[in-house]
């Protein structure tokens, strides 16, 4: 275990799903819970909303240790794929902390404020739906780095001038 905590590729690749796969289903057990008008559900899922987008801070953090790495172990087409995905995943990783920051309003207002719990939940589920779609787009380059076999063709020329002019 040790081991692999030295490699931050490799924790980047374990923490994404909490971004692509349980953001997602946190958003639908939010709304399942609205439609259930169940506040112990509610709490529930928007904790697990909060988590989720929240994961998104040490996502980065171990895509930016490991960056290099990939990039030695990357043929070009990937390296290029792997500078979109961490352009991507910089330009867009604010989605991820304003999503965690209304699901904790979300959680924390009503307690003074009762009233504000359905309009705040119903925030938390259009920025996580939201945040879900952008965990997508993001992981759509990041898969086509080392997979050939998903790569339909080149990165968009457009996108990978932009990324590279970034990152320098």
């Amino acid at each position: 275990m040790k081991e692999l905590l030295q490699q931050p590729e490799y924790v980047h690749a374990l923490l994404v799903p909490a971004l692509t796969h349980a953001l997602p289903f946190a958003a639908l057990g939010l709304i399942a819970a609205l439609i259930a008008r169940r506040r112990a559900a509610i709490v529930l899922a928007l904790a697990l909303v909060f988590v989720s987008a929240a994961a998104v801070w040490p996502a980065v953090h171990y895509g930016h240790l490991g960056y290099d790495r990939v990039e030695e172990m990357a043929d070009q087409n990937g390296d290029a794929w792997l500078t979109i995905h961490r352009h991507r995943a910089d330009d867009n990783q604010w989605v991820f902390y304003t999503t965690a920051a209304v699901a904790l309003a979300a959680l924390l207002l009503p307690l003074k404020w009762p009233r504000s719990a359905l309009p705040l939940a119903l925030l938390a589920v259009i920025a996580a739906l939201g945040a879900s779609g952008i965990a997508s787009y993001i992981a759509y380059a990041g898969g086509k780095i080392r997979h050939r076999e998903f790569r339909t063709g080149p990165p968009p020329p457009a996108e990978l001038k932009e990324a590279q002019q970034d990152k320098d």
